[in-house]
Formats: structure tokens, C-alpha cells, sequence
């Protein structure tokens, strides 16, 4: 469930879009909504990270996960008979999604307003919000934030969470980042007393809690911080950084706004809580941070 703002710039080179053209970046489709009910699926994209409990592929072939149970929920409320994953490379999910090589993406992108500006795309309601924990062995002698002056914080290589470590490091909180290419490889080294904490979000480390019983955070949950050049416009913005949301193509306001419609609904009738407790990473604050705040 990340953010990978790195590979952002590819992502928009392969979008072709300019800031100031966006809207002829995308064919004009006559109604994107109509052409799913006639092929009678709803395609969508998605990069199979293989993290629970985001989404993950049984030998059988059968989809689990929040991404799956969301996108069958979906499917049925916009009247759609079948659903399919099409899986694909992260840096490929924008630019497919513009050519019409699924319907929509549901990936575990995050809502930022960089990426709607520059790949004219656009974000349905949040249906999650991601935000970091610190994360320690039980028996560490770290008990508060205080303590992780010293300490060489863990994290993954090109993700938010990278970004919030290496924040702490420059407030003076923690001495040092080591950065990792995957989401196991932290808690391997958490094990094995190569660095003292973990930054990551609180799915990672729930999924990692299967493998690692020995966990524990500390202090309250970090939420993102926005990019320099994005601060302004991100706290304009009807939503927490680090919410998800399904992503639509920016000539598809029809189904936007019957997402949107679905995905509301699903809140108030507690679908979406039930998912998220169903993996266990469901907290009292999502309810209050995932609300559909761009419609008060």
C-alpha cells in the first residue's frame, strides 16, 4: 500500500500529458460507464505487489485481499455482472488506464494533487487512509520517540515512508536511514540488530506481524508530509495525505461520480469497515480521517 513518488516522473513521461493540454491527452469516449455495462466487466489495473493484505494471487488463481473484496463490492453496486484484475508494472498503471487497457486502477495509489494536475486523472472518494508507525522489537530498549536519537532508522527505498524517516532524521529525532529495496527486508534487519527501528505504514506492518510476532510502535502515527512544492495546494486539498482512492480516467466524470456514489454508500453502510476489519487494519481514526470530507 505505498505511494512510489519516485517513479512518478516515468509514470507522467509515459503518460504524455502536458500541465496545460491534459484534456487532450485521453481519446474522447462518448460515456466510459455505458462501454463497461456492454462488455459486462470492470477491468481493474493493478501491480500485484504480493502484500497482504493489499492484495495477493492463491496457487488457484483466485484474488484475496482488501483490493479484491473492494473491487467485487464495486462491480456489484455499479451493476457490473464481473470483475477483473489486470495485472501489470507499477509504472505502467497511469499510462494503461489513459489508453483505455483497463477501466480504473485500484493499486493502493494515494491521492496527491501533483499526480491529478500533471496526469489529468482523477480520484474517487478515499476508501483508506495510509500513515507511518515506528516500529521496534518487544524487548527494545526504545520505548519513546525521544529515544530514537541515536538510531538508524529502517525503511523502503522510493516509498512515503522513506521520506518520513529521512523527515525525522532532519528534525534531529533519529541519527541515520538505511534504506531497503523490499517491505520484508526492514523486519529481517530489525531481527538480526542491523538497525534499531522501522518506518513504515500500518498495513506493512501488519502483514509483517504474520512473520514477526515480536513488533511493537512507538508514539502516535506519523501522517505525510507533502512535497515542498506541493504544501500549498496539498492543504487546500478535501482530503488527508495518504488517503487511496480508486483512479479514473479525467474523460470518465460518469462513473467517477457512480464510484464516488458506490463508495459513499459503502462507508455508510459500514462495507468498508467490515473489509478493513476483516484484515485487521481497521482503526477508530479511519472512520474520522476517511471521511468524504470533499463533500462537506
Amino acid at each position: 500500500m505505498k505511494n512510489y513518488y519516485l517513479f512518478l516522473p516515468r509514470i507522467l513521461l509515459l503518460a504524455g500529458c502536458m500541465a496545460f493540454t491534459s484534456v487532450m491527452c485521453a481519446p474522447a469516449q462518448a460515456d466510459c460507464l455505458d462501454d463497461i455495462h456492454k462488455a459486462g466487466v470492470l477491468t481493474a489495473g493493478n501491480a500485484l505487489l504480493g502484500a497482504h493484505p493489499s492484495l495477493w494471487q492463491e496457487k488457484d488463481g483466485t484474488y484475496h485481499g482488501i483490493d479484491a473484496d473492494l473491487l467485487q463490492e464495486l462491480a456489484k453496486r455499479l451493476g457490473i455482472l464481473h470483475w477483473q484484475f489486470i495485472i501489470t508494472e507499477w509504472t505502467s498503471l497511469i499510462p494503461g488506464l489513459k489508453v483505455g487497457r483497463w477501466d480504473i486502477v485500484l493499486s493502493d495509489q494515494t491521492i496527491t494533487e501533483e499526480r491529478m494536475f500533471y496526469a489529468h486523472i482523477a480520484y474517487s472518494h478515499p476508501y483508506f487512509l495510509l500513515y507511518d508507525r515506528i516500529i521496534v522489537l518487544g524487548n527494545s530498549p526504545l520505548h519513546t520517540v525521544a529515544d530514537l536519537k541515536n538510531a538508524t532508522l529502517g525503511s523502503v527505498l522510493g516509498t512515503t515512508d522513506s521520506l518520513t524517516a529521512h523527515s525525522l532524521v532532519d528534525r534531529g529525532l533519529a541519527a541515520k536511514v538505511s534504506e531497503f529495496n523490499t517491505f520484508g527486508d526492514p523486519f529481517v534487519a530489525l531481527k538480526n540488530g542491523q538497525i534499531d527501528a522501522i518506518v513504515v505504514d500500518q498495513a506493512t506492518l501488519q502483514s509483517q506481524k504474520e512473520h514477526f510476532a515480536d513488533l511493537r510502535t512507538l508514539g502516535p502515527p506519523l501522517f505525510y508530509d507533502a512535497k515542498p512544492a506541493w504544501k500549498e495546494a496539498q492543504a487546500k486539498a478535501h482530503y488527508k495525505l495518504g488517503s487511496e482512492g480508486v483512479v479514473v480516467r479525467g474523460n470518465c466524470p460518469r462513473l467517477l461520480d457512480e464510484i464516488n456514489h458506490a463508495m459513499d454508500n459503502m462507508k455508510q453502510d459500514g462495507t468498508i469497515r467490515t473489509i478493513l476489519k476483516r484484515y485487521h487494519v481497521w482503526e477508530a481514526l479511519e472512520d474520522h480521517l476517511t471521511q468524504n470530507e470533499q463533500t462537506e
